[in-house]
């Protein structure tokens, strides 16, 4: 199968459980060349996830789900206001090593932050996304068969005292911020939808994979 389109694909609000199932079965159909390069844009009901060597211990609010998953990374907090990406992403058809591709995500997301005038960074040996020492961007990646699951969550409109109920990556909540925090008022979530697309079409673009366009639907799509 040709992979010169990307689908983005706009879920809304989604219960995790609902979103875990979903990747899982579009995770195989990649694998077998039964869909393109498929990115998941969607919000979740307020959840925490541990990863693979996740700690226990760092679930300090027992009254919120949780879900132990397969993605890197230890607790997060996913919730209304988040802006959670799923890429189900062939790396070998992308000639994209793991981390790269982590390399591309946090790219994308700090070329997002510079379109609404956040400066976001890489920070050596902490992925995800930070602004002066503050966390902005969580990512937590797994891979089956050389596509990529899970991915990237980016403090929009987040509560961000539901981190409190966790130690974030093992770290002191207070870390966390959001776009929101930083700017001073309400992000339009729709907008930051499509600069997601816009950056990580290009990301890809610039990482020599064959991205001619980018295809945006509906949850319809699937």
């Amino acid at each position: 199968m040709s992979s010169d389109k990307i689908v983005f694909i706009d879920l809304g609000l989604v219960e995790y459980a609902e979103a875990l199932k979903l990747q899982h079965e579009l995770v195989d159909k990649r694998a077998v060349g039964k869909i393109r390069d498929t990115v998941l844009l969607l919000e979740h009901y307020d959840v925490y996830t541990l990863g693979r060597r996740g700690l226990e211990e760092n679930i300090l609010n027992k009254s919120i789900p949780v879900f132990r998953v397969e993605r890197g990374g230890d607790a997060t907090y996913h919730g209304p206001g988040q802006l959670v990406a799923y890429p189900i992403v062939s790396l070998s058809e992308n000639k994209l090593g793991v981390a790269e591709f982590v390399s591309l995500l946090e790219k994308t997301c700090i070329a997002l932050l510079a379109e609404f005038g956040v400066e976001g960074e890489h920070v050596d040996g902490k992925p995800g996304v930070w602004v002066k020492g503050r966390k902005i961007a969580s990512i937590g990646l797994a891979v089956k068969n050389w596509v990529t699951y899970h991915g990237v969550a980016v403090n929009v409109n987040t509560d961000l005292s539901k981190f409190h109920g966790i130690k974030p990556c093992g770290m002191d909540p207070n870390i966390m911020t959001s776009m929101q925090q930083i700017l001073g008022r309400e992000v339009d979530m729709p907008a930051v939808k499509k600069a997601f697309i816009r950056c990580f079409t290009a990301a890809m673009g610039a990482a020599g994979c064959d991205v001619r366009h980018a295809v945006w639907g509906g949850a319809d799509r699937i």
